[in-house]
């Protein structure tokens, strides 16, 4: 397969991601954004189109025709005393006089925390036959955004490993640029978790081509689910299939799988393309819609503090009834990872 993108210079440029080396310009964040690219048609798997059309055939578990990644950062895992106090006064303004007596110990207990929702993540994930993956900070104090100790969380991962979904790491915010750092976070969640962690997404998207790849190879992890924009949704390097980076540095492939950022629960309506309830959810259809015509994966975010709130739980809900409905096969990114490597990759 990469002997034919090689053969189409337009292409093999954008799956290489060719106009990310040797950046002049970056984000306030020193990240990539889509506004800086050449590449205008986002919302178009084209490079995984043409693989499709030259022989790529993946299959996935019971005859699956497509699948989904389901992935979850964890920033947070109780809410900043502003949230308390706005959330309250919401809380007083509705006459919700029982939220409005929980709001003030959310940042407390466990019990009124709403950010401490991984076992209901879960649950409602379970309703559709689906597992994910959870990806834990672990900063140290002092560190940019540290909310908590990692060691305090023990419990919590090995029930959410337990129980057959994934625990992997969220590299901080300087991590995609650090051996050191990598590999120091990567041993210390081990550590906690008690067995090995081989899945990664860095904090902010913050990543650098091909360097990133690099160096996440190097720290011993086996996939990354990082590259997409922050600033908009779709297909980064046209590619809505895992692959094998290339680096046109040394021209060889790099020793780890991506499984490229499709859809992030932010970047949708908050922070970024702003848009409303319904143009997000129509826009989400549109790329699952696309991925499922190409047999490919589709890889998504929701932040567990997101899920906390109303409309983007329900457009996580809106997305687990839709792709169960097309009777795709839902998972973690571990299982992606394996089930690629054994059944798909080996053929091409």
């Amino acid at each position: 397969m990469i002997e034919k993108l090689k053969q189409n210079e337009e292409l093999w440029d954008l799956f290489t991601k060719k106009e990310e080396y040797n950046l002049t310009f970056s984000d306030q964040d020193d990240r990539f954004p889509y506004y800086l690219s050449c590449q205008r048609d986002v919302f178009d798997p084209k490079v995984s189109r043409f693989l499709v059309e030259n022989g790529l055939r993946p299959e996935y578990p019971e005859g699956k025709k497509f699948a989904v990644c389901l992935t979850h950062d964890i920033d947070f895992t109780y809410p900043a005393k502003m949230y308390t106090i706005v959330e309250t006064a919401k809380a007083v303004a509705k006459g919700n006089l029982v939220d409005a007596v929980k709001m003030p110990f959310s940042s407390i207990s466990k019990r009124y925390n709403p950010y401490w929702n991984f076992r209901e993540i879960m649950d409602l994930e379970a309703k559709y036959n689906s597992k994910s993956s959870f990806y834990f900070l672990a900063l140290n104090p002092g560190e940019k955004d540290f909310n908590y100790k990692i060691e305090n969380l023990e419990a919590e991962l090995k029930f959410i490993s337990d129980h057959g979904w994934e625990v992997g790491l969220h590299g901080g915010y300087e991590s995609y640029n650090s051996l050191e750092d990598l590999k120091e976070k990567k041993q210390r969640l081990e550590r906690v978790l008690g067995k090995q962690v081989i899945g990664y997404r860095n904090h902010y998207l913050r990543f650098k081509v091909p360097d990133t790849w690099e160096l996440l190879s190097k720290a011993g992890f086996k996939y990354d689910a990082t590259f997409g924009y922050s600033d908009c949704a779709g297909f980064r390097n046209g590619l809505c299939h895992p692959f094998r980076p290339y680096n046109l540095n040394t021209e060889k492939q790099i020793d780890i799988l991506e499984l490229p950022l499709i859809i992030m629960d932010r970047t949708l309506l908050k922070d970024y393309m702003r848009l409303d309830f319904k143009k997000a959810w129509e826009l989400i259809k549109r790329l699952i819609d696309k991925v499922e015509q190409c047999n490919g994966v589709v890889t998504t975010l929701w932040h567990n503090n997101m899920l906390a709130e109303e409309q983007y739980r329900k457009l996580y809900e809106n997305l687990l009834e839709y792709v169960s409905s097309k009777n795709a096969w839902i998972s973690s990114g571990e299982e992606v990872f394996n089930w690629w490597t054994a059944n798909v990759e080996k053929k091409y």
